[in-house]
């Protein structure tokens, strides 16, 4: 079985050919429940991260490090999401929150401009103009996105394992595509996978809990091994070992938690 990410834009028939892919293969499908797991396990109020997602970059800098923060928030609740594999993910950028997942499929669907537009026009009730303005403002918001907060353009094909062009291929034609690429030995999950996205979860779920204030920590964990790397001074690495202490006792499964200050940060450290 696999992890499948769905990139797309609006009106490009992405959360129907998710939706249709989670069915065909039994799989759980997710978007919007990734905001709603990290507000409620990170008492982050749900407006907020919609606002982090649908208004500009910049609104992360009204908060201190918001960038950190929100990458860090919102990755740990779509690490606990699919740890237990078999998942269709088409919520806000996959492809790069799951960097170091060795089993996921990185689709991206795309569809003309024409056709978007007259979805646009239908649902919103205004005229073809008013609809391709709004539609390259969604798409140029959700690129600003992605190359703010992972510094990628999200139309980089390389990006990507597959890219269907929803036209002469219809939603049929991409779920069976999807489909069947999900089934090949490269993508399927191995024990050696679900290790590596345990201990990938735990990591996340550690960084998450410690990104705010301590922002600029790294961490690895490994069989309950949790390490947490920090350049920072003294006085705030003792207050990082307070709180490091307290953890160990709140995360199920860490069996031994060290501070490591003074080094650099592993390039694998979440």
């Amino acid at each position: 079985m696999a992890i499948i990410t769905i990139s797309r834009g609006s009106y490009s028939k992405g959360k129907e050919v998710a939706e249709k892919v989670a069915e065909r293969l039994g799989y759980e499908c997710v978007s919007r429940d990734v905001l709603l797991d990290a507000s409620d396990r990170f008492h982050i109020p749900e407006v907020k991260l919609i606002r982090a997602i649908h208004d500009a970059p910049s609104i992360l800098d009204r908060f201190k490090h918001g960038k950190q923060i929100f990458i860090a928030y919102i990755r740990s609740a779509l690490m606990h999401r699919v740890a237990n594999d078999n998942v269709v993910y088409h919520g806000l950028a996959g492809h790069v929150l799951l960097t170091g997942v060795p089993n996921v499929l990185k689709v991206r669907i795309i569809a003309d401009m024409g056709d978007r537009i007259k979805a646009e026009v239908e649902r919103e009730v205004i005229n073809e103009e008013e609809a391709r303005v709004l539609l390259e403002k969604d798409d140029e918001e959700r690129r600003g996105w992605t190359k703010t907060l992972y510094g990628v353009d999200p139309w980089d094909s390389s990006l990507y394992d597959l890219v269907v062009h929803i036209s002469k291929l219809t939603v049929s034609d991409a779920v069976d595509f999807i489909c069947q690429a999900a089934t090949r030995d490269q993508f399927k999950t191995t024990e050696s996978h679900r290790r590596k996205m345990k201990n990938l979860e735990q990591a996340c779920q550690v960084k998450a809990a410690l990104v705010d204030p301590f922002f600029d920590v790294g961490v690895t964990a490994e069989s309950g091994n949790v390490l947490i790397f920090t350049e920072a001074g003294d006085r705030q690495v003792n207050k990082l070992k307070k709180k490091a202490k307290e953890l160990e006792k709140e995360i199920e499964g860490i069996n031994n938690l060290e501070v490591h200050a003074g080094v650099p940060i592993p390039q694998d450290a979440v």
